[in-house]
C-alpha cells in the first residue's frame, strides 16, 4: 500500500495546526514544538507541517510506502526512466528514520519515496535532497 505525503513549511505552526485540525477534522497524530503530523485514511495522506523551513509554503511531496520491496520497485521505476535520484538510508528526518530515494520533478519540487523503520526523538537533519535548494527538513 502506498500513501501520499505533503509536507508544508508554516510561520506559524499553533495556528496552522488549529487550521488543519479543522480541516481534516482530527487533531495531528504527531504533534510537536516544531512539526506536526496526520496520518489519514480518508485521503489517504500523510501530511505533514513544521517551522523549520527557509520559506513557508511547499517544501516537499512523496509516496510512502510499507515494505523495502515497494521501496526498490519505486526507485528501479525512476532509475529505468533516467530521472535522477538520491539513496539515503536510515535517514533521520522528521521525527521517523526511513529509507529513502529523492527525485525532482520538471518544476524543481522534491519527491520522495520512503519506508519508515521506526520513529525517533529528534526532528533529525539529514539534508542531501537533489533540488535547486538542497533544503528538506533542516533548520
Amino acid at each position: 500500500m502506498k500513501r501520499f505525503h505533503i509536507h508544508i513549511a508554516v510561520d506559524n505552526l499553533q495556528d496552522n495546526i488549529r487550521f488543519y485540525s479543522a480541516l481534516f477534522g482530527i487533531e495531528p497524530s504527531v504533534s510537536k514544538e516544531d512539526y506536526a503530523k496526520w496520518m489519514l485514511d480518508d485521503p489517504y495522506i500523510n501530511f505533514a507541517i513544521s517551522a523549520r523551513g527557509d520559506k513557508p509554503g511547499l517544501d516537499h511531496v512523496g509516496i510512502q510506502v510499507d515494505s523495502e520491496e515497494v521501496l526498490d520497485e519505486m526507485n528501479q521505476r525512476l532509475t529505468q526512466a533516467d530521472l535522477p535520484a538520491a539513496e539515503q538510508q536510515n535517514a533521520q528526518c522528521c521525527y521517523a528514520a526511513s529509507n529513502k530515494y529523492w527525485t525532482v520533478d520538471p518544476q524543481g519540487i522534491a519527491w520522495e519515496a520512503f519506508h519508515t523503520l521506526t520513529t525517533i526523538p529528534v526532528f533529525g537533519r539529514d539534508t542531501t535532497i537533489p533540488t535547486k535548494t538542497e533544503t528538506c527538513c533542516a533548520a
